[in-house]
């Protein structure tokens, strides 16, 4: 049996309202119906996937991440950067362009879970953030399988 989607990701929370304040604010996340674990839990929508966020006092491992793409990249950004979000010591830097005209920014939640965020059109960001971007290709060798690589984006898309 093959897979057919992945279906969520479940992170922590060190307070859990304030973590679904932030998905909420920065992502447009919608709380769901959630089951009662005995525990505090919230299931939240994100576009056709789920992210389950559950109360524990357990650390964000530092390299762990999932990625969230968006259509709105500069509002996207906005919202992290006034949350003081921008996580510029992970991956050594916080704004990248990858292959295929990606742009990939990282991010901290109220739980220090490391968020990556996804959309199409570097090309296209206005030169405030250009200013910022660093390509991947100008900080680590890339062979031209590696250049051939690409994020799926487009849902549709395999």
């Amino acid at each position: 049996m093959a897979v057919t989607a992945l279906n969520h990701v479940s992170v922590v929370a060190h307070e859990l309202e304030e973590s679904l304040r932030f998905y909420e604010a920065v992502f447009g996340a919608e709380r769901i119906a959630t089951p009662n674990f005995g525990f505090p839990v919230q299931w939240l929508r994100v576009g056709a996937m789920q992210l389950h966020l559950f109360e524990r006092p357990d650390r964000a491992p530092i390299y762990h991440h999932f990625a969230l793409t968006v259509d709105d990249f500069e509002s996207t950004y906005a919202k992290a950067e006034a949350r003081e979000a921008l996580e510029r010591a992970a991956f050594g830097h916080h704004l990248y362009e990858l292959p295929g005209d990606c742009v990939q920014l990282y991010l901290r939640d109220p739980a220090a879970n490391l968020v990556e965020v996804d959309a199409a059109g570097a090309s296209r960001l206005p030169s405030s953030l250009k200013s910022q971007l660093r390509r991947l290709a100008d900080v680590q060798p890339q062979s031209a399988d590696n250049l051939a690589a690409r994020l799926f984006l487009d849902p549709g898309r395999k």
